[in-house]
Parts: structure tokens; sequence; C-alpha cells
């Protein structure tokens, strides 16, 4: 099978310009970002997308809203991220009518979870540590500050914000930058991932998230911190279809070669279904 790279761009129905790596043939599948990385410096996920596509499956990989090659303007919620997503998912079926898997890193998968929930043609869900650890309340408190921050372009503050329980060396490593201003800049982008945080952290507690009723994998690494297997199985306690998987992976990345073979044969068991 071939890994051939094309690059392109589509325009989703609320007229914003995605760009996008198109690899492979065959059933198609997205990679969802989640709060920060796009193509250019996300060697992992491109890494992952050649290998998949090399085992007979179409691979996106997808500059979101507002990050890389895909500038845009005004807020940015979910409902615009959610319209970029149905149209690289439309680039990945090939007109074939089937559909995609999604897969998700970090809020990411509940950017994907969203996507399944509102009817966009998903053929199903692979997780990678979805941090759905804490209450829908305190989430909702949580992203209500984020956005205050963000109306007022305080994009240092909000990336604060949205960074606060997170290491704190990450937030470090962003500020000894000389671009931490601009880098900040880039929460503009993070709305989207706020709203689905809420949506997913609501649908788990008042048992919505049942109406995802496409086959779902949670997954999480070898090495990761002690929420994420414990949100791995609340998601998957709460679907119709769902399974748990620990993968190779560490500091909230999956290892390439592990998870391309998981993402394979997701996918083709997915098209058998």
């Amino acid at each position: 099978m071939t890994d051939r790279l094309t690059t392109s761009r589509v325009t989703t129905a609320r007229g914003d310009a995605v760009t996008y790596d198109l690899r492979g043939e065959g059933p198609g599948l997205v990679f969802v970002a989640g709060a920060g990385p796009f193509r250019a410096i996300d060697p992992i996920t491109t890494e992952t997308a050649e290998r998949v596509s090399r085992q007979g499956v179409t691979t996106v990989v997808h500059d979101r809203l507002g990050r890389g090659d895909s500038p845009a303007d005004g807020v940015l919620d979910l409902e615009r991220e959610l319209a970029a997503l149905a149209a690289v998912i439309a680039v990945a079926d090939r007109g074939t009518g089937r559909g995609a898997v999604l897969c998700g890193h970090s809020s990411g998968c509940t950017i994907a979870l969203a996507a399944a929930r509102v009817g966009l043609p998903v053929t199903g869900l692979v997780l990678w540590e979805a941090p759905l650890g804490d209450d829908a309340a305190a989430t909702k408190e949580w992203i209500d500050e984020f956005e205050r921050r963000l109306d007022a372009e305080d994009y240092v503050g909000a990336t604060e914000q949205y960074m606060k329980d997170m290491p704190p060396e990450w937030l470090e490593g962003m500020r000894r930058s000389p671009d931490f201003a601009e880098l900040a800049r880039g929460s503009r982008s993070q709305r989207a991932d706020g709203e689905s945080l809420v949506r997913a952290s609501a649908a788990l507690e008042d048992g919505t998230l049942a109406s995802v009723g496409v086959p779902v994998l949670a997954t999480y690494g070898t090495s990761t911190f002690p929420e994420m297997p414990l949100s791995a199985r609340k998601i998957v306690d709460a679907v119709p279809h769902g399974e748990v998987r620990e993968v190779a992976g560490a500091f909230h990345s999956w290892e390439p070669v592990a998870m391309a073979d998981v993402l394979a044969r997701f996918v083709r068991d997915a098209v058998g279904r």
C-alpha cells in the first residue's frame, strides 16, 4: 500500500479554510489534535499517519482552526470546529459514503465525541488519554474563567488558566520561548476544546454519552497520569460499545509503531461491521 502524501485545503460549510495532509488508500481515519498541536510541530502524529496509511487506510491529519496553515478569525467555537471536522471527514471518505474513524488526542477526544453525538459520519472512535477526571461543575468553572480571559484578549492569562492543572514544567517550557506571547495567542483555538470538555463531562454524568452508538476504544499510555486509565474506564462504561486498552506511550503521547497497529486494526474492524 502507498503512503504518498498530498497536502491540500478544504473549505468548510462555515467558510473556513482547513489545510490537511492526505495519505493512503482505503477506509478513512482522521486525527483530531488536542489543545495545542498542529502538523508542523507534531511529528508523532505524522509518523503514525504514515505507518497506518501503509496498512490500507486513508489518513488525514489537519491543522485545526486558528493553527498552523488553517488561519481563522473571530470566535473559534465548537460549532466551527465541528464544521471543519465534517469537511476533513469528507476528504477521508473519498466519496464512498462510509465516513471515517476519528482518533482523538487529549481534548481532541471530546471534540471527536461531540462529532459522533451530533451525527457526523463517524464509524468509530479511538480516544487517547481523554482528560475527563473532573466533574462537570468543576470543568465548567475552569472553562468559564478561561473564556472570560480569552474574551478580554488576555491570551497569556487564558493560556495560564487552561494549563493550570497540567504539569507546571509544560507552561514553564512555553514561557522560556522568546515567542511566548505569540504562542499564547494559540489559546484562541482552545475554546472548542473547552466547550467539548464541558459537554462530555456533563454527558458522562447525565447518561447522554450513551447516544454514541459507534465502537469506542479508549486508550492510555503505559506510563501516564493516574487519572487517564480512570477516564478511559468512565467513557467505556458510559457508551454501548466500548473497550479500554493500554498502548505503549508516555508523557501524554503514544508510541507511533504501537498506535499505528492499533489504529489500522480498529479501522479494518469498523469497516467489517
